[in-house]
């Protein structure tokens, strides 16, 4: 059965929806109060030209949240467990964001212009509530707010190639999680190499909702001979590389230290980060679950769209979260949340499915 979506002025679009829909969109999800794109020819066909060639996202669901004022980076140290001392003016750090019992509240991507103005580049929460109650709360001067500033990648092995023809060869020479300011018409826009793929791309930071529609149309016509098709986060492929999805793979349940986020988890002695007491208890008394790798041989899976029990001996020890059929690993590739004494390489446990009870392996590390 298909069903619609009924537009109202909650679910909002963005400012390259006209040229999505004029290129076939044929299935969206809501992200953020607006209209992601998740597939156009199909999951496997949109997989395969990914990994072959180059796609334009309208990924202006990731939200920026702006921190601006004098006290723009004491908050920003605040919010997420990760130290940002050495932060450069040019670069981008992924910051899990915590409660104060360590939880996971979203895990955006922090950009700093200077130390006085920062981008929060949100994934789907409402966590624009809590960074203001914490900049009022503890009385700090920072202005909070929502900036007109949508994000678009183009993400694959050719997207150096059309980068490079719309903003000339100096996006080249950006390295991974840095990004310049680069010149497009009469402005410029922030370009980042970045992305929610394995392929490699860059996110532009579009500044202004009247320019989004002149730059979609600029990639496009620059990318003809590049075989450049509109695309957008792929299951397979994000399953594959284990890019965890908010909301997902990881909810307000769940620590960093759960999702193996551990390595961006080491704040500066003394500084006032919200969790971070929580957090040190955690690791002194040892997780008790963490995210992992997990294949399902046998034949295609349809994908997850509830948690799927792992069992071990009749006793549940965790959940599959994520799942999809791989045409290059000839398996069914899974992320999930394994319980202590069963995350180990090789470990073999039952996943149940909606199509019955099936073999899982448990893996170290994901496929790409």
């Amino acid at each position: 059965m298909a069903y619609t979506i009924s537009h109202s002025r909650r679910l909002r679009s963005t400012p390259f929806t006209r040229g999505v829909e004029a290129a076939g969109v044929t299935s969206y999800t809501v992200y953020n109060r607006m209209l992601l794109p998740t597939v156009f020819e199909s999951v496997e066909f949109d997989y395969r030209h990914l990994k072959q060639h180059v796609q334009v996202w309208d990924v202006s669901v990731e939200r920026q949240i702006e921190l601006n004022g004098p006290d723009a980076s004491r908050l920003m140290q605040m919010l997420t467990p990760r130290d940002l001392s050495k932060m450069r003016s040019d670069q981008c750090f992924y910051v899990p964001i915590t409660d104060e019992d360590g939880k996971m509240l979203n895990d955006p991507v922090a950009i700093k212009h200077d130390d006085t103005r920062w981008w929060v580049s949100i994934a789907d929460s409402d966590l624009l509530l809590w960074i203001k109650g914490v900049a009022v709360g503890k009385g700090l001067d920072v202005r909070v707010f929502e900036p007109d500033v949508s994000p678009l990648a183009v993400q694959g092995p050719k997207a150096d190639d059309l980068m490079e023809t719309v903003f000339g060869a100096e996006v080249r020479d950006i390295r991974f999680f840095r990004y310049k300011r680069l010149a497009f018409g009469d402005t410029s826009f922030i370009v980042a190499r970045s992305g929610y793929s394995k392929q490699g791309g860059f996110e532009i930071y579009v500044e202004g909702s009247e320019r989004g529609m002149p730059l979609w149309d600029a990639l496009f016509a620059a990318g003809k001979d590049l075989n450049v098709r509109p695309g957008c986060p792929n299951l397979i492929e994000r399953i594959e590389g284990g890019l965890l999805s908010y909301g997902n793979d990881m909810t307000m349940d769940n620590s960093p230290l759960e999702c193996g986020l551990g390595k961006f988890c080491k704040p500066t002695e003394g500084n006032d980060h919200i969790g971070h007491q929580a957090m040190a208890r955690e690791l002194a008394k040892g997780l008790a679950r963490q995210i992992r790798a997990i294949s399902i041989p046998g034949e295609p899976l349809v994908p997850a769209r509830a948690a799927w029990p792992l069992m071990h001996d009749g006793v549940r020890v965790g959940q599959v979260t994520s799942a999809a059929w791989s045409p290059d690993f000839t398996t069914n590739v899974a992320i999930g949340m394994v319980d202590a004494g069963h995350w180990e390489d090789g470990t073999e446990l039952t996943v149940q499915t909606p199509e019955g009870e099936r073999k899982a392996l448990v893996r170290e590390k994901f496929w790409i």
